[in-house]
């Protein structure tokens, strides 16, 4: 989920180089476990406020990073360009995993503003409160939900090897 931009090593994902829609491969670990963070201290102020619009902001903020890697989304670029490179450690994983994982947090987002929009606001909050709980996980225990699931998917099949070769061994361990 994070870029190209002032990580070295980095190399875009498959497809046109500098295509609007490229996906770094490999991210810097620690830029997407601060991102993660920046998306549990938002989840939780909305959950924290009722504020609907947080809802809004989180599922846009997970749609750009999905479409556009950290190149529009501010979290994303706040973490890339901030606050990883003051850490001043670099950790090279595979970027499929965590684009697959950025789909699933702007699924998770979207349905619970969806939700929220049309009533069940109490679906609503335990949606985003199960996506704190997954944000947390990758933010303060270095474990991606979204990337042990598509080490799964792969293993059985569903995602084919190709679109990552260097994930074939993602495993349900910390990475």
């Amino acid at each position: 989920m994070f870029g190209s931009h002032g990580s070295q090593g980095e190399t875009r994902s498959k497809g046109r180089p500098g295509s609007l829609f490229d996906f770094p491969n490999p991210v810097n670990e620690y830029a997407a476990r601060i991102t993660a963070g920046l998306v549990v201290l938002l989840a939780a102020a909305t959950l924290l406020t009722g504020f609907g619009w947080g809802l809004a902001v989180i599922a846009a903020g997970f749609w750009l990073r999905v479409l556009f890697g950290p190149r529009i989304s501010p979290l994303a670029l706040l973490s890339v360009r901030v606050l990883a490179p003051r850490l001043g450690r670099v950790k090279l994983v595979p970027g499929p995993p965590k684009r697959f994982a950025q789909g699933i947090g702007a699924a998770m987002s979207t349905t619970a503003a969806v939700l929220l929009a049309a009533g069940l606001a109490p679906a609503a909050w335990i949606l985003l409160a199960v996506l704190v709980v997954a944000a947390s996980l990758e933010a303060f225990a270095g474990f991606c939900l979204g990337c042990a699931i598509f080490g799964l998917l792969q293993r059985r099949g569903l995602i084919p090897e190709d679109v990552c070769e260097a994930c074939n061994n993602v495993s349900l361990s910390r990475t």
